[in-house]
Order: C-alpha cells, then sequence, then structure tokens
C-alpha cells in the first residue's frame, strides 16, 4: 500500500483532548464529508458533538460527519470529497453526514472554489484524514483485544480481528481512539481496492434543491432584517455625480434611508479579485423588497463620465498597474479595433524553428481571422448578501466562490483585523467565475454599517448583467503553411483581446509543428471584465479547433487522423521544451471519442463536427452530430470523451460534463454582449439569448478514459471544445463556415 505522512503542510492536524460524548475528532485544514440524514436519524445521534472549526468525528453510534471547506455552486463537491475521506476511513456510506464547513483559513487553508481545482488540490489531504482515522480506530480495536494491529481489519464502519471472532463498530472503538497519539505516517488504499471512489452517488443537497428548501444565498432570513439594492451607473465610463429628489424617496413608504457608498478608498491598491466595475454606488435600503424596487424606479441620479485613470493591483502574478481609458466604448468600435491590432506585428511569445522561411517555401498557406464578444454570466441566482455590522465586527452570509479574497478587502476598508470578520457560505445558484469577484460582500457591509441595521443585499438581474465581471472580447488570426503534399510545415497564431489576451503559446499544436510563431496584443477598456468558465480557453479552443478542421480538410486528410498525426509527433520527437500537455493522453480521448461516437459511419443526414482541448490539466474531446431543420440547427447528439483522471464521482463528472456541452452550444449559437455608448445593450433575458431547452442536445454521452492519475479538473475542460464542435458541425451542414461568435441569432438561419 502507498504510505502517507500525517504531517501534510501546516497545522495538518488538531487533534482535540477534550472530548465529549464518547466520539474521535479529527480536525484538519481541508476537509469535507458524506450523507445526508432525515430528522429521526438525527436524533438517533449522540446528544453532543465536540465542535471545533474543522473535524472529522465519529459519534459512539458510529454516525461520522466530515466538513467540506470548498464552496458548493453545483459541482457536486459536497457529495464527492465526503467520498475520498469515507473510503480511505472505510466508513459505512449510510452513516455519514455531509455539511458545509464555515469560512476560516487559518484550519482549511485557501477555501476558493474555482479553476477546477477541488478535487484535485484536495485528493492527498483527504485521503490522509480518512487513513489517519481508520490506523487509530484499528490501533484502539488492537490494544481492547490484545491482538497485533495488523490482524484488525476494517470494512463499512466496522473493526473485525477473524482469528478470534471479534468485532466492534467505530463508535464502540471511538473513544478509547480519541485518545491516542496521532500516527506520523499511514497507509492508503490500493487503488483497485476502491469501493467508493469510481461509483455513482446522488448529490446529497438534490432533493433540498427540488423541494425548494433553503440552501441559497437569498433564501436567508433573519429577524430584523432589511432589504438594500444599488443604484449603478448605466454605461461603463460613467460615474456618481448627484441625486436629485433625494427627500422625495427618503419619504416614500417603506424607505429606511437613501445614502452612497464608495466600496475602495482613494489609492487602495487591489486584489486579484477586487475588480468592481461602479465602486460608487447609490444605495436604497427600505423594510421590503418592493418597496425598495419602487423606490429604486423613482430615484433620479446624474451621473458623469470619468477621466482615464490608473490603478494598482496585486493579483497572483504579482503587482501590476490597470490602466483605465475614458470614454464611452462601442460594441462596433471593438471589433475594428482588434481588427486593426490583429494586422500589427504582436508581442512574440514563443518561436520555433524559423517560421517566416516556411510560409515563403510553402505550397500553400490558410490564414483565417476568429472574433468572439463578451459575454455575461448570468449564474441563475442573482448577486445577493446578507450582512451585519455591530460595533467591531462584520457577520456576513451570502454565496461566493473566494471567501479568502475578499475577507482582508472587507476588512482593511472597515478598518477592522480579519479575524473580526465573519463569512459563512451558502450554496450558490451558479459560479462559473462571477462570484470569485465579491465586491457586493464588501457593499452589503458598507450598507449594513450606514442603515445601522443587518441587512439582505439584492442586486436585480439588470443590476447583474449590466454590472460588469464580462468574459472579455476576443480575436485570434491563424496561419497555415502546406507543403505540395499537405503536411503542415509552419503555423502562426497572433490572438487578443479587450482588455486581455487568450493566447496560450505552450499548448497543442505548439510542440507538433517544425516552425511555430505565437504573439499576442491587448486593448485597455473601462469595461470590467473576470474569469468566465474556462477562462481564455472557451475562445481559444473553438477557434483553434474549427481551423485545424479546416487545414486538415485542405490538406485531404481525416480531421481526427490530422491532429492523432500531429499529436504522434509531438510525443516521438516534440518541438521546444515547454509543452504543457501530454500527447498521448491528448491523443487518447480522441481515439476514444472516435471509437465511441462510430465516427467513420455517419448516419445519413447528419452533419458531425469533432473538437478536442486540453486545459486544467485534463483532457476533452467531443463529436457533435448536427441536422437541419426549417433552417436551423438541432443538435441530436453530442459523444465526449474525457481524461480527468481518477473519476470519483462519475454521476457527478457526467453531470458537469453534460451540463458544460448545453452551455457550450448555447453560448455558441447565441452567446453575445454588445455595447452602444458605453451601455450594455442586453440586461435581460428578453433580450438576452440562452438556449432553450428544446435546443438543447437531444442526448448526450459522456466517456472517461480509465487511468490511476491523480484527479485534474473537470468542471471546465468539457467546456471550451463545444464551440468548435458547434463551428465544424454547421460548416459540414451548410458548406459555410464560423468565424464570428455568436454563429447563430434569432435572424440568422442557416442555409
Amino acid at each position: 500500500m502507498p504510505i502517507q505522512k500525517t504531517a501534510f503542510g501546516r497545522r495538518s492536524f488538531l487533534k482535540s483532548a477534550a472530548l465529549t460524548g464518547g466520539g474521535l475528532v479529527l480536525g484538519f485544514n481541508w476537509l469535507t464529508s458524506c450523507t445526508d440524514k432525515t430528522e429521526a436519524e438525527i436524533l438517533a445521534m449522540p446528544d453532543q458533538w465536540f465542535e471545533i472549526n474543522a473535524y472529522l468525528k465519529i459519534g459512539d453510534n458510529g454516525v461520522v460527519t466530515i466538513y467540506t471547506p470548498n464552496p458548493e455552486f453545483g459541482q457536486n463537491i459536497k457529495t464527492s470529497m465526503p467520498m475520498i475521506v469515507a473510503e480511505e476511513l472505510d466508513a459505512d456510506w449510510t452513516k455519514v453526514i455531509s455539511e458545509v464547513a464555515p469560512y476560516n483559513s487559518e484550519i482549511y487553508g485557501f477555501q476558493f472554489t474555482g479553476g477546477s481545482r477541488g478535487i484535485a488540490s484536495r485528493w492527498d489531504g483527504l485521503r490522509m484524514a480518512g487513513a489517519t482515522a481508520r490506523h487509530m480506530l484499528r490501533d484502539a480495536a488492537a490494544q481492547a483485544w490484545q491482538v497485533p494491529v495488523a490482524e484488525v481489519s476494517t470494512a463499512a464502519g466496522l473493526l473485525n480481528h477473524t482469528a478470534s471472532g471479534r468485532s466492534a463498530s467505530y463508535g464502540e472503538m471511538a473513544a478509547a481512539a480519541s485518545a491516542l497519539p496521532i500516527p506520523e505516517e499511514v497507509e492508503l488504499k490500493e487503488i483497485k481496492d476502491f469501493r467508493i471512489i469510481g461509483h455513482d452517488q446522488k448529490n446529497l443537497d438534490g432533493k433540498k434543491i427540488v423541494s425548494g428548501q433553503p440552501l441559497f444565498g437569498h433564501d436567508h432570513r433573519e429577524k430584523g432584517q432589511l432589504t438594500a439594492m444599488v443604484v449603478q451607473p448605466p454605461a461603463f465610463g460613467m460615474r456618481f455625480q448627484a441625486i436629485q429628489n433625494l427627500a422625495d424617496v427618503k419619504a416614500m413608504p417603506g424607505i429606511r434611508d437613501v445614502f452612497t457608498i464608495q466600496t475602495y478608498k482613494d489609492g487602495f491598491e487591489k486584489g486579484g479579485f477586487d475588480t468592481n466595475a461602479f465602486p460608487e454606488l447609490v444605495a436604497i435600503v427600505g423594510e421590503s423588497t418592493w418597496q425598495v424596487m419602487k423606490a429604486k424606479k423613482a430615484i433620479q441620479v446624474e451621473w458623469q463620465t470619468f477621466e482615464a485613470f490608473e490603478e494598482s493591483v496585486n493579483g497572483f502574478g504579482g503587482k501590476s498597474i490597470r490602466k483605465v481609458p475614458a470614454g464611452l466604448e462601442n460594441s462596433t468600435d471593438h471589433l475594428a479595433r482588434m481588427e486593426e491590432m490583429a494586422a500589427r506585428p504582436g508581442r512574440q511569445v514563443r518561436k520555433d524553428g524559423n517560421p517566416e522561411a516556411a510560409f515563403q517555401r510553402a505550397d500553400r498557406v490558410i490564414e483565417r481571422s476568429y472574433s468572439a464578444p463578451f459575454l455575461a454570466h448570468n449564474c441563475m441566482e442573482p448577486i445577493n448578501c446578507f450582512a451585519q455590522v455591530e460595533e467591531d465586527r462584520v457577520r456576513i452570509v451570502g454565496p461566493t466562490q473566494a471567501p479568502g479574497m475578499i475577507e482582508p478587502t472587507i476588512a482593511a476598508r472597515m478598518g477592522l483585523p480579519v479575524e473580526n470578520i465573519e463569512i459563512a457560505m451558502s450554496r450558490m445558484g451558479g459560479g462559473f467565475g462571477r462570484r470569485a469577484y465579491s465586491h457586493y460582500m464588501l457593499e452589503a457591509a458598507l450598507i449594513a454599517q450606514q442603515a445601522k441595521a443587518p441587512i439582505h443585499l439584492i442586486y436585480t438581474r439588470e443590476d447583474d448583467m449590466a454590472n460588469g465581471i464580462y468574459r472579455p472580447a476576443y480575436h485570434a488570426t491563424y496561419r497555415a503553411a502546406l507543403d505540395a503534399t499537405g503536411t503542415l510545415t509552419a503555423l502562426h497564431v497572433k490572438a487578443g483581446g479587450i482588455p486581455e489576451s487568450p493566447l496560450f503559446a505552450n499548448r497543442f499544436p505548439a510542440g507538433a509543428v517544425d516552425n511555430y510563431l505565437a504573439e499576442d496584443w491587448t486593448i485597455d477598456s473601462n469595461i470590467t471584465i473576470g474569469a468566465f468558465r474556462a477562462p481564455r480557453s472557451n475562445f481559444m479552443a473553438g477557434a483553434e479547433q474549427a481551423f485545424l478542421d479546416e487545414v486538415a480538410e485542405a490538406a485531404g486528410k481525416d480531421p481526427i487522423q490530422f491532429r492523432l498525426n500531429l499529436l504522434a509527433r509531438a510525443q516521438q520527437d516534440p518541438v521546444g521544451e515547454n509543452n504543457d500537455y501530454d500527447p498521448a493522453r491528448y491523443a487518447g480521448v480522441l481515439e476514444l471519442v472516435r471509437e465511441m461516437s462510430n465516427w467513420d459511419e455517419t448516419p445519413e443526414g447528419v452533419h458531425r463536427g469533432v473538437s478536442a482541448y486540453f486545459c486544467h490539466n485534463s483532457y476533452a474531446a467531443h463529436v457533435l452530430d448536427l441536422t437541419i431543420e426549417k433552417g436551423k440547427p438541432i443538435v441530436e447528439k453530442v459523444c465526449c470523451a474525457i481524461d480527468c483522471g481518477i473519476v470519483v464521482n462519475p454521476d457527478a463528472a457526467r453531470n458537469m460534463a453534460e451540463g458544460a456541452i448545453v452551455d457550450g452550444v448555447g453560448n455558441a449559437l447565441f452567446g453575445e454582449l454588445t455595447f452602444a455608448a458605453g451601455v450594455p445593450e442586453k440586461q435581460n433575458f428578453d433580450a438576452y439569448r440562452m438556449i432553450r431547452m428544446s435546443e438543447t442536445p437531444k442526448k448526450i454521452e459522456v466517456h472517461f478514459v480509465q487511468n490511476d492519475i491523480k484527479p485534474t479538473g473537470m468542471g471546465e475542460p468539457p467546456f471550451p471544445p463545444v464551440f468548435g464542435a458547434v463551428a465544424n458541425a454547421i460548416y459540414k451542414a451548410t458548406g459555410e463556415r464560423r468565424y464570428r461568435q455568436p454563429f447563430l441569432g434569432d435572424e440568422r438561419l442557416l442555409g
């Protein structure tokens, strides 16, 4: 068996000596756990649990509770993470409870959901936690029975000694185990012996979600809480000037107060997730949502344009200066400026061989440009947050992906030590990157402080959609050089965006082409952007995979085989040393999707597109089957192959892939946010086109590559390849290539 040191990082284990209820309590800095109980089952638990901030606890009746530190927004970590602990603990899954931990960075470390790093980052720690508890229980049983610990086995929450026929439940040995020292190292299970990991487990919150039980931030209610809303500038490039009818609005029924707040003081150095489109807002506080909404419609606020400025940002990549230009921006200007930048030499990021000479020698050169607009996140649960401020303490309850990123900002703005900031994480009704930017928590705290009452801040859908933190607008130009045999001899990619570049210079097909050049560029903007499911990859995958299909066709080669040939080159004789993908794993998903989709036998009347991509340390490939009915595309089926290492909970992983595919199809066909004089032209679902139920794929198949690699990303990798698969299928159906997203709008039909 593999051996794991228990001293896994700072404060890896905290053991309590003051136990109550005969329970074993192990605290550690990254845990999670297991199964929901009915009220009757809860009543059968021990009368007291020993409460600390992070722990695995075993009651004297064998019930196990493990807390999950990561925020939950639908990726099902509240079920999947506990499975890892229960596996190594050898617990009875029917006797395990799953609860969300409070935010506490001292104990749990970085409590963050994003980047598809949840399971991957906590895999070792969670296994260690379960294995350590199991070791201590076996040791306790061995001492009680006076037998060698090696002879004590475990199964489904029971300790057994076969030779003597003795057995005991975990609950019976919990008290004795709690008095033992934590071992310096423990044995972990062999992967082949897993009985919980790798098997379907249903979402533990599923019943609560569909039955409307309170889980989300919008469900939070406390005695005496007031409702708060904000009024923000109508356009990017504008800021607050004055309120014209302040007295009249304050006098409206149910309105307690109206005032302005400034989220960041002048000169404040922002953190990486302190992005905020409108730091100066008008706050309206009242007794009910309806009363506050009426006041919000009645208030008359004057706004003025601001001058260009610079701000300091201290993000993950270190300190940088962000330039914020003045002016009211327009989407038509955005596209023209991106095309202008694409025509100029870019910043060289990577160069292999002599691409200039290769292009000069080429028998054929293919050049294509791709673009995509800004996108809004549109989480189904709009932004909201509860806040209460009493003297020198702040208590916040709400949905956030990154409590540790907003806590120091709240503390600095309010002049309080971070230990006086309490954040409780509610389940999120969608995140997708938007809720990593938790400025609304600071806004809620400032409003509660000035209102001198607990408040629940609510954004309307229009507030949310017009508030920024968008997926940036992007542009990429690809050039390919082919020789007389159709061999790809050179590739040049130049990519940029507003206000960031989407380029990944070291990803495929880098490393597979002798002559390769990657350049990028950016355009400053006052429109705020942020992480959007599979940041940057969600555009580059579509552009790259659509271009590779077109190159394969020009070379007279099957699109899957064309990619596999390039990957074989990257595996056998790679170009360069900084390629950040594994060509064998990349080829593996292409081979699997080719087999499972029956690629070589396309059904009559069906048009197929293929796409594959690497991101978040995982590999995904899709074959999308499309038909045309009355000029509209119908996605008949999507066959998906994924290599994300060990799949902890296949049911949850399939759900994430299915959701990513539906999300990708919708954004590829319809997703678009445009601006006129700085104003977002689509501010609710009557204008912002989302995919409808009738437009979702009729069938989705998800297949996983089976291996023993530690888990890698799952929530984001299936999303980016969808765009390329849609584009390639549309071409097969119409004979027309689509270079600009969205590929389809209500007014545009396919020929």
